[in-house]
């Protein structure tokens, strides 16, 4: 055989994330020589592994170089820590960039685009492992993946409508698909994030798994019912939080415990093993064929989209993002009633109308 060729776009070394090889494990937990799965990792566990415009580079490039690479069996999309997969793109850099300059924000998205559509198109099955919350963009970007394996301590769910912004940067295009209009009407709009085991009865995604360590046993979160039962009013309420003295009473046990992600790595593994013990071309045919349905969609609206969420950095993702970013901590979101009342007596956007209805802070 001829020498084989590079397919890489460039060669990288990766600064904003990790990028790292490991090797593909059998049933007894043992390493498969030669064959691997590739792990892209958000690096910025301080920012909540908020992606920054130079992550979004590197991240494409991530998914181009594990797509290409022959060994290769699996990817697997993570994050660094226990609290955070990714809350979506760096507010900081949004304030204090993007904000109240379109142009710059439009190739910003142009590069996020191109980020959703590398996971979207990575010739290799992508498991989302969710190492804590996945919120913004941060569950856009992992519900491009094909899996997801979340630890119960693990949020879901959007904030754009409450922070200036609207979830257009594949929520609109893919979550109905996973769990119907209705339920992903609510979260796309509310802005009230679900549990792991939420997500998991609403089919978002695939497994849960315990994550708190109490005298060397995983127990499930108990800050969440986690049995299926009926509240007073009729609603279910599996796996929502508890109130009152359950939760605090819940939150002393976590104080007694320790994060331990083993099972989750244990779950990825197990899932990147039963992938890999399957035909690689009808498994991916079988991928491509499901991920299809997001791409009908994704395909259609994602240049619309990106035009109008540049020209929104002049309203009201202006006012949000830098609320969410200078704001004081507890006090973070514009008064939307003022908002309201200001628009029906037809005020316009200004620098002076942003003020007045964000809370004190000093740019």
């Amino acid at each position: 055989m001829s020498e084989l060729k590079n397919h890489d776009l460039v060669t990288i070394e990766f600064k904003e994330i990790l990028f790292e090889k490991r090797p593909c494990l059998d049933k007894n937990g043992a390493s498969i020589e030669g064959l691997y799965n590739a792990w892209i990792i958000l690096n910025n566990p301080k920012q909540y592994n908020s992606y920054t415009t130079a992550a979004i580079k590197e991240i494409i490039l991530a998914f181009r170089h594990a797509s290409n690479d022959r060994n290769v069996v699996s990817v697997i999309f993570t994050a660094v820590g226990d609290k955070a997969f990714c809350t979506g793109g760096n507010t900081k850099e949004y304030a204090e960039y993007y904000a109240g300059n379109p142009p710059e924000y439009s190739q910003y998205m142009r590069l996020f685009n191109d980020m959703v559509s590398a996971i979207l198109m990575c010739e290799k099955p992508v498991i989302c492992r969710v190492n804590g919350m996945r919120i913004g963009g941060g569950q856009e970007i992992g519900m491009a993946c094909d899996f997801t394996i979340a630890q119960d301590f693990a949020r879901f769910g959007q904030a754009g409508p409450k922070h200036g912004s609207a979830p257009i940067g594949g929520a609109t295009d893919f979550i109905h698909l996973f769990v119907g209009v209705e339920k992903a009407m609510s979260s796309l709009t509310l802005c009230e994030p679900w549990t792991a085991y939420q997500a998991l009865m609403h089919g978002l995604i695939t497994d849960v798994v315990p994550a708190l360590k109490i005298d060397g046993k995983f127990i499930p979160n108990p800050l969440l019912n986690t049995d299926k039962w009926i509240d007073g009013t009729g609603k279910m309420v599996y796996g929502s939080a508890k109130k009152g003295d359950d939760y605090k009473k819940a939150k002393e046990v976590v104080e007694k415990g320790s994060m331990d992600l083993s099972l989750l790595d244990k779950a990825v593994n197990d899932l990147a093993l039963k992938l890999l013990l399957t035909f690689p071309n009808c498994t991916m045919k079988t991928i491509g064929a499901v991920r299809q349905k997001k791409l009908e969609h994704w395909d259609k609206n994602k240049e619309n989209h990106r035009e109008w969420l540049a020209l929104n950095m002049m309203t009201e993702a202006k006012a949000g993002f830098r609320a969410f970013n200078y704001g004081p901590k507890d006090n973070r979101e514009v008064d939307f009633v003022k908002l309201r009342l200001l628009l029906a007596d037809g005020a316009e956007w200004s620098d002076d109308m942003i003020k007045s209805i964000s809370p004190p802070y000093e740019i």
